[in-house]
């Protein structure tokens, strides 16, 4: 089901937004549904991100509550993340 949406701008910026449609032939209409499909898509992005990064936070969570977790120490963590980048480096 479509949706109609309105909104108030003055005469000039409509007038000026509907040459530039024009010019790329389409029009204002089309431009308008494109920004708003275009941040409908960004915002599923973002809701699909935070979902993914809400998983991984309760599965870490989850680790550390059963035992299982394993913790590394600062410079041994900082030796082996130089060590991938020297080994991405010579690639």
């Amino acid at each position: 089901m479509d949706t109609r949406i309105q909104f108030r701008i003055d005469e000039e910026t409509k007038r000026l937004a509907q040459l530039m449609a024009e010019s790329q032939g389409r029009t204002l209409s089309d431009a308008c549904r494109e920004l708003a499909e275009g941040l409908a898509a960004e915002q599923r992005k973002s809701m699909s991100h935070d979902a993914w990064l809400s998983e991984q936070i309760n599965a870490a969570f989850d680790k550390f509550d059963s035992g299982e977790a394993r913790f590394t120490k600062h410079d041994d963590a900082k030796a082996q993340m130089e060590a991938r980048k020297m080994k991405i480096r010579n690639r």
